[in-house]
């Protein structure tokens, strides 16, 4: 049976028992009990390679133990086992060991929950995956890494506001323009299911790993903050897939509570890599941790201005960014106004529609920017459909091999990218044009005549794109009212 499949049984057992409401404590359910069955399986790997290992966990609460064998406990018995010792002892496992591993065993239970009721049912769902899963054997690993996909638009699709699984052929696009060096210290702000951090492990290991020494240097490079405890979990997870073998770099936290000016030289890192979740808005309070000039709710827009924090003088950043930002104003000029003096905006790649479907249809955009100069000259690119293709959809989602004409345009940053030509789907458009337009950045490619449009998709999107303005607008005139009657008390 195949992996996905597999995943499919356990979702159909699972809807049985009826302490399980929804596609997100299914997933939650799902993640904790591979988390500890992956995290068993690698630590079989572990103990082949070295002969000293010594298990976090005590004895009778490792997978080996007390949930491999199809005929162990079960029914009530079971279910009394998982919420009276297995989830108290993980969840205080620093008094048993105080390594890396345990405490990243800890902050994966200290939010998990088991939902189910039946021990029965429990039983069957591990049963499943024990006889399903063998994550030591590789092309089960690389299926897993497809299944894994799925489950995270499974969770999408359970509604998560202003958060869309990142295409994978759009992150390893990303990475690859980017291209972190061996020793260069990454980070993801907002990392949800750790899918920039996996792609640039691979692009690492594919490119600069030649010895156990890189993959060491690799392994401490890599870096991610998540505040939501499922997507944690399952960066977690992910990591640990991908051979990062105690991701202790993973944090469970929400990186815009802490003040801006908090950030210091020592957190400054060499590239990141983002797609901020858009459309939501923080909590009351959160604002006040930026200066006044960009304080807004919007959370992408406090992500871009700690972006621009982060990064070192030289460092670099692709980031996934909705059209509300660059035709917006009030504090998105503003914000705009100071990613251009301080960085290199050199490039925006503006995707078409549908790539983020089923999720949204909002268009975005992937904004490349180097840290330490300020910009001459924006370079837009416009994503082309493959040919015979309207848009994007589940069934025709978009491939890595769409971006083969970006790569071969792309040139180098070391030369201002001398070799890049203006004609068909690329043009560029200088500091003072940008000024003149109030730092709108939506700027539209000269080079395909004004165009009517009749698809019902598209002009969805522009209403949507209207009442995205309507909205930035609406909250700009909320924020002056007030500080007018402020100023009157």
């Amino acid at each position: 049976m195949s992996i996905s499949s597999t995943i499919k049984s356990i979702q159909d057992i699972m809807r049985k028992d009826v302490g399980v409401d929804g596609d997100a404590q299914r997933i939650g359910q799902l993640v904790w009990l591979l988390f500890l069955k992956i995290f068993d399986d690698r630590e079989q790997e572990w103990e082949l390679l070295d002969d000293a290992y010594r298990s976090p966990l005590p004895e009778q609460y490792r997978w080996r133990n007390w949930a491999a064998d199809p005929e162990g406990i079960t029914g009530d018995e079971l279910k009394s086992f998982i919420d009276n010792e297995l989830f108290p002892a993980l969840q205080k496992l620093e008094t048993y060991s105080t390594t890396p591993a345990a405490f990243v065993v800890r902050g994966v239970f200290e939010d998990a929950y088991n939902y189910m009721k039946s021990g029965q049912l429990i039983r069957q769902v591990i049963n499943k995956i024990q006889e399903g899963v063998d994550f030591n054997k590789a092309q089960e690993r690389h299926a897993f890494g497809d299944m894994y996909e799925q489950l995270l638009r499974d969770l999408q699709s359970a509604g998560n506001a202003g958060e869309f699984y990142t295409p994978r052929p759009v992150t390893e696009f990303m990475v690859r323009m980017v291209d972190p060096k061996l020793e260069e210290k990454v980070m993801d702000p907002a990392c949800g299911t750790g899918g920039f951090l996996t792609c640039t492990i691979e692009h690492k290991r594919r490119h600069y790993v030649k010895t156990p020494e890189d993959e060491r240097v690799l392994q401490a490079s890599i870096h991610g903050v998540e505040k939501k405890p499922l997507p944690h979990l399952l960066a977690t997870t992910n990591m640990i897939l991908h051979g990062i073998e105690v991701p202790n770099q993973i944090r469970h936290d929400n990186t815009l509570a802490k003040p801006l000016i908090g950030w210091g030289p020592k957190d400054r890192v060499d590239c990141i890599v983002a797609n901020p979740p858009f459309g939501g808005m923080e909590e009351d309070g959160i604002e006040t941790n930026f200066p006044a000039a960009f304080r807004t709710r919007e959370t992408a827009d406090l992500f871009l201005v700690l972006i621009m924090q982060l990064l070192r003088d030289g460092g670099r950043a692709a980031v996934v960014l909705p059209d509300g930002f660059l035709f917006g104003e009030g504090i998105k000029s503003r914000i705009k106004e100071k990613l251009l003096a301080d960085c290199n905006l050199h490039t925006i790649v503006r995707l078409p529609n549908g790539v983020f479907n089923p999720y949204t249809g909002i268009r975005t955009n992937l904004l490349f920017f180097t840290k330490g100069r300020p910009t001459k000259d924006i370079w837009f690119y416009e994503h082309q459909y493959p040919a015979g293709v309207k848009s994007y959809s589940k069934t025709r989602p978009m491939r890595i091999e769409e971006f083969a004409a970006e790569q071969a345009w792309w040139g180098s940053e070391a030369d201002g990218f001398a070799a890049r030509i203006e004609g068909g789907f690329a043009w560029k458009v200088s500091l003072e044009d940008i000024k003149a337009r109030n730092y709108n950045l939506d700027c539209k490619n000269p080079h395909v005549g004004e165009q009517v449009i009749h698809d019902p998709a598209q002009l969805l999107v522009e209403y949507a794109r209207m009442q995205e303005g309507i909205h930035g607008l609406r909250e700009q005139l909320k924020t002056a009212l007030a500080e007018a009657l402020e100023r009157g008390k």
